[in-house]
């Protein structure tokens, strides 16, 4: 058993010693594992910084200006369209509508008394008693006191309209944001004094390179087809976790931003537990796949100054030091390649470090490379190994 166990720990260490960034077993016979290129699907996603805002994110700020004398909601509160939020000092208004009030009153006691005097000199003018100018008074000075109402009625109206000023309700349903103002603050229409913001559905907003709208645009159905057929995109949470549920791209903006060269593009995300928060960040992720792509191991790239290069294996069994380009986008295990490799060429897969360009070798497959390891783990001792982890 304890011959088994060294055994294992030989062959996982000669593996380690065996890889892309290391060094390669000591077989004596310059023997190179070598692998073939071919073409196979590849399932790839691409990443893009995003903010998060509300389906309707508001500004509450105030109409006129005073103390706050209530603030009737707290931070995070869930409210109704036209709930009261805060109350700004008043007792100026109060008395503006009372005084308008009383204006209304005065002025409606006069339409009274005219109508009176009217509908009483147009008897007296029936029955000849007075003349065509005595009934035309009496009806223009009705009339002038109805205008004299209409009037106090709209001073009434609008005093009522000022001081409903001072009660702050919300626009829309949603949560309270932060509370800057706290009781007795002087506040204006310049302060913001918090946000309502309806998180039932998220707005994320990324971006677009304009190379990638181009892309999108010369579809069969231009952008309009671009979007409806977009799949479905995934959210990555400041945290590096994915949110639970998946989003839908519904817009993309026509103008291209001139100083980063990008068009900002617009996704619609359920928030059924409130996790997403307006005004938080993270990362559209958006799934594409590619049906005839090289996919090569990374730990059989060498990268050096943001280059990057594999051995190839040439008709005479020599590496040669290629340079090639590979997608940005990838799953942190392998490159998706799309320049400096065809299918069927062959590239050295382990002990890369030791190779250098032109070097003759000999090439063996993956599956005999690891039967070597495997042969020379068995024939180490236990001193053999431990001196080669004391390396």
């Amino acid at each position: 058993m304890r011959r088994v166990l060294l055994v294992a720990g030989a062959a996982a260490m000669l593996m380690a010693c065996g890889g892309g960034g290391g060094g390669r077993p000591n077989f004596g016979d310059n023997e190179y594992p070598v692998e073939t290129v071919t073409a196979q699907s590849a399932d790839l996603q691409s990443s893009y910084p995003a903010t998060i805002n509300g389906i309707q994110d508001v500004e509450i700020r105030p109409k006129t200006s005073g103390f706050l004398t209530q603030i009737c909601v707290t931070e995070g509160q869930a409210v109704s369209a036209g709930q009261l939020l805060f109350v700004i000092d008043n007792e100026t208004y109060q008395a503006q509508v009372r005084q308008a009030q009383a204006a209304v009153n005065t002025a409606q006691s006069q339409v009274n008394t005219a109508k009176l005097t009217f509908e009483n000199s147009k008897q007296l003018h029936e029955n000849k008693v007075v003349g065509d100018y005595e009934l035309q008074t009496a009806e223009n000075t009705y009339l002038s006191a109805q205008a004299q109402l209409a009037q106090a009625q709209a001073a009434l109206a609008s005093a009522k309209e000022a001081l409903s000023f001072c009660y702050v309700k919300s626009p829309a349903k949603g949560v309270v944001g932060t509370l800057p103002f706290k009781k007795g603050a002087l506040v204006s229409a310049s302060n913001v004094l918090t946000h309502v913001a309806d998180i039932s559905q998220m707005e994320i907003y990324f971006s677009l390179t304009e190379k990638d709208m181009l892309t999108l645009a010369k579809g069969e159905n231009g952008l309009r087809g671009a979007i409806d057929a977009f799949p479905p995109v995934k959210l990555q949470l400041a945290d590096g976790t994915i949110y639970g549920h998946d989003g839908k791209v519904v817009a993309i903006s026509g103008v291209i931003d001139q100083a980063t060269g990008s068009v900002q593009l617009k996704a619609h995300f359920p928030n059924p537990e409130h996790l997403l928060k307006s005004g938080g960040s993270g990362a559209i992720i958006i799934p594409r796949s590619a049906s005839e792509a090289i996919v090569i191991p990374q730990s059989v790239v060498m990268e050096v100054q943001n280059k990057k290069f594999v051995y190839l294996l040439t008709d005479s069994n020599r590496v040669a030091y290629t340079e090639i380009t590979v997608d940005p986008q990838h799953d942190g295990n392998n490159y998706i390649v799309t320049g400096g490799l065809k299918v069927g060429d062959k590239y050295v897969t382990n002990g890369i470090t030791k190779l250098s360009d032109q070097m003759e070798i000999v090439p063996i497959t993956p599956q005999r490379y690891q039967e070597k390891i495997d042969e020379q783990a068995r024939s180490m001792t236990a001193g053999d190994i431990v001196n080669a982890m004391k390396k």
